[in-house]
């Protein structure tokens, strides 16, 4: 009897243990937001962001979490230097002044155990507004490479650069940005 006791109590220590949030802190080798506009409608130009930082608490069985997504934005990469240098200027991301994207949440909206969306706050530029992140896909599982749990996803959303005091030369490079994030993070 005092082993079958002793192994419920086990079972719901394990069990409560597995319901408790998990803290992930994203890996800057395996996330990269990327942003694409219309180039005066002759192209949708992509570019993406090469340093990110933040950490993702996942409660998946609360169905619950927040997230704190920091983008350096003086790490824009257009694939052009001269075109990553007035990206950060002041008609656009300001980097001198404000040199970090802010993506922060604490609603995740779940259908059934699946994440579908981020509700949040996105701060660029100094200008902080309501932002929803959707996710397209996400998994968590052990990586095969090193076996830490670790969680991915795909996130995208459709900005306008007005509503950052980023609108210069819309409507020929077009006010409406597409941004896409793809984000892994690691157990901490």
């Amino acid at each position: 009897m005092k082993s079958l006791i002793s192994f419920m109590a086990a079972m719901a220590v394990a069990a409560a243990a597995q319901a408790a949030p998990v803290t992930y802190v994203i890996d800057n080798a395996h996330t990269f937001p990327r942003f694409g506009y219309s180039h005066m409608g002759y192209s949708m130009q992509q570019s993406r962001f090469d340093k990110t930082s933040g950490t993702i608490i996942l409660d998946r069985e609360a169905r619950t979490g927040r997230a704190e997504i920091r983008i350096d934005a003086r790490s824009v990469s257009t694939g052009v230097p001269a075109l990553n240098d007035v990206i950060q200027t002041e008609d656009f991301f300001n980097t001198k002044k404000y040199p970090e994207i802010l993506f922060t949440s604490n609603d995740f909206q779940f259908d059934g155990e699946k994440l579908v969306a981020l509700n949040g706050q996105l701060t660029i530029k100094g200008v902080t507004r309501p932002a929803t992140l959707n996710v397209t896909s996400f998994k968590c599982m052990p990586n095969p490479m090193d076996k830490k749990d670790t969680c991915g996803a795909n996130a995208v959303a459709v900005l306008k650069r007005s509503d950052f005091n980023m609108g210069k030369y819309a409507p020929q490079v077009s006010d409406e940005v597409a941004l896409n994030i793809a984000v892994e993070a690691v157990r901490k």
